[in-house]
């Protein structure tokens, strides 16, 4: 025999040849491997979306939790200012005592009224550092800041302007504690 054909046999002879039953039995076992790999991935796909969903809800309540902070720092800021401005609108009435005593001073003992007027700036400069503001009440009539409580003709005098101041009206930031009462031109 030649060279060539003996290696031709010699190969012939390595191949394993597959009887029709064992193919059947690879096929099947080949079609239980896929089913199971299937299984698994749709496995890992259920296990994927859940892991997402869990991280989605998560990431939602990490994001109320920061709004709900955010609130909760914004309404005790509010609230804080709140509670300073009716404490200082309880105060307003002796401000006002404040205002008459040094107005009628002029019959009282000097040392005494340099006593009371020390108190009293004193009194509005602890009141300023908490934000209290005097309301301008001089010039135009304004509704939005004065209350006119009385109206009176007055000669030269443009309609609408403020001739007396009766009450001092006051704010605290851009909130209005109490109105000027003034008396204004007709």
């Amino acid at each position: 025999m030649s060279k060539n054909k003996k290696k031709t046999e010699e190969k012939a002879e390595q191949v394993p040849v597959e009887t029709p039953e064992e193919t059947s039995a690879a096929g099947e076992e080949l079609k239980k491997a896929q089913e199971e790999l299937k299984k698994a991935q749709e496995e890992l796909a259920k296990k994927q979306q859940e892991l997402d969903d869990t991280v989605r809800l998560l990431q939602r309540n990490q994001a109320d939790f920061e709004n709900y902070r955010r609130r909760n720092n914004s309404v005790r800021a509010e609230s804080y200012e709140n509670g300073k401005r009716d404490a200082v609108m309880e105060l307003l009435p002796s401000l006002d005592d404040f205002d008459r005593i040094i107005l009628n001073a002029d019959k009282a003992d000097e040392a005494w009224v340099e006593g009371v007027k020390l108190v009293y700036r004193k009194y509005t400069d602890e009141l300023k550092k908490l934000g209290l503001a005097e309301i301008e009440a001089e010039g135009k009539f304004d509704p939005n800041l004065h209350n006119a409580v009385l109206s009176e003709a007055a000669d030269g005098v443009e309609s609408e302007t403020i001739l007396a101041v009766l009450q001092k009206g006051y704010r605290m930031g851009d909130k209005i504690l109490r109105h000027s009462m003034v008396k204004v031109s007709e």
